[in-house]
């Protein structure tokens, strides 16, 4: 009677403030790298980190993620992590948001997508 487990693509999204920009090409680069060292100090290495894209209120057009006001962005960042043997979606999301907030604290993480993954993409993830 064990429950049916999955594996799961979760898709976290995190807005990373950094400070001393002048562009927002700056802001992507620090973020970037500030999310890149938080995760390979905790050995996170596998979770991938992407910029990621906004759209414009007005003209609704996509364009990155990052504002740079006075000499602060803000950039929103993906974060793309496998999840093996779930129970259920709720849970691989709680898998995800541990182990990815366990390197970046005190960064409120948002799902932005999860979906199952096929049989036959493995590959370096997070188990239950």
């Amino acid at each position: 009677m064990g429950m049916e487990e999955s594996n799961y693509v979760v898709v976290l999204e995190a807005p990373i403030i950094v400070r001393d920009v002048e562009t927002a090409e700056d802001a992507i680069n620090v973020a970037v790298s500030k999310v890149a060292k938080a995760l390979n100090k905790e050995k996170l290495d596998f979770v991938r980190v992407e910029i990621g894209y906004s759209q414009c209120p007005v003209c609704g057009a996509h364009f990155e993620s990052a504002f740079v006001i006075g000499s602060v962005g803000l950039v929103g960042i993906y974060l793309t992590i496998k999840v093996y043997n779930a129970q259920s979606i709720e849970h691989a999301e709680r898998i995800a948001k541990a182990v990815v907030g366990k390197a970046l604290k005190k960064v409120p993480l948002k799902v932005f997508e999860i979906k199952e993954l096929a049989e036959e993409e493995n590959g370096e993830g997070v188990g239950a």
